[in-house]
């Protein structure tokens, strides 16, 4: 549906009222006109709606439109087919919305040149690279699943390298140019666990280890974790394995003593 040389002759913005009906958008909406004629949008000409704008108001003539909706979470395609002395058949595509935010970037600056509506190269360009961008997203939508395993699996990795570091969020989000939501998204869908969680496995996992190995106090061993209280470190050892880590730390060793 979105080919890499299709034309875009103009770009209209829909405080345009000519354009636009009482019925509003409750995203960032882009209607391209493919065939046929709405109003005064002709073939290949583009109408930018932000969210809460007013939609198009398709005319009395056939028209085939390609609408891209822009949820948060999902970019939506609708291929529809207006006819007013006919049935229509609208086709639809859903793609998750991954990786760095470039399409709200791109939805930001449209907003903003609705009130330069002289600036029509401008705003074609960032049509344009909005349109490249939606293909990207589609191009490497039947690679998700593998493409989110990789990512998962060099978070992972990252996490294993610096649990003894302030960790939160937002700081791994950015060192893998994701947003944080993104981030819980594909901790939650391919790890099965949130971030928070599987970061407080990892370190403590690392504390028994210490445990076990070292005689260092309760409190060096908390803080080379990645703890900074101490005694929230005791607080959680204990939740997850219903000892204090001075218990688990005799019990390992008697066992030990034992054994031998």
């Amino acid at each position: 549906m979105i080919s890499g040389d299709m034309p875009l002759y103009h770009i209209h913005f829909a405080s345009d009222r000519s354009l636009v009906s009482e019925d509003h958008s409750p995203v960032p909406r882009l209607e391209i006109v493919l065939e046929g004629e709405a109003g005064v949008l002709h073939a290949h000409n583009a109408l930018f709606i932000p969210a809460g704008g007013k939609l198009l108001r398709p005319g009395k003539t056939s028209v085939t439109l390609l609408s891209l909706l822009f949820g948060k979470q999902q970019l939506t395609l609708l291929h529809q087919p207006i006819d007013n002395h006919a049935n229509h058949c609208l086709t639809q595509h859903h793609v998750a919305l991954r990786g760095p935010r470039i399409g709200s970037f791109l939805l930001h600056t449209l907003t903003e040149l609705q009130m330069q509506p002289e600036a029509q190269e401008t705003a074609r360009l960032v049509v344009l690279s909005l349109l490249s961008h939606c293909r990207d997203l589609l191009g490497s939508d039947i690679h998700t699943a593998s493409r989110s395993q990789v990512l998962f699996d060099a978070i992972r990795t990252h996490i294993e390298e610096n649990y003894a570091s302030a960790l939160t969020r937002e700081s791994v989000a950015l060192a893998f140019y994701i947003s944080p939501n993104y981030l819980s998204h594909l901790f939650q869908h391919t790890g099965g666990v949130g971030f928070n969680e599987y970061l407080t496995r990892t370190r403590l996992e690392h504390a028994r280890q210490l445990l076990k190995g070292y005689d260092l106090n309760v409190k060096a061993i908390a803080h080379a974790c990645g703890f900074t209280d101490s005694n929230y470190f005791c607080r959680l050892f204990r939740k997850h394995t219903e000892r204090s880590p001075s218990e688990y730390r005799r019990q390992y060793h008697s066992q030990i003593t034992a054994k031998n």
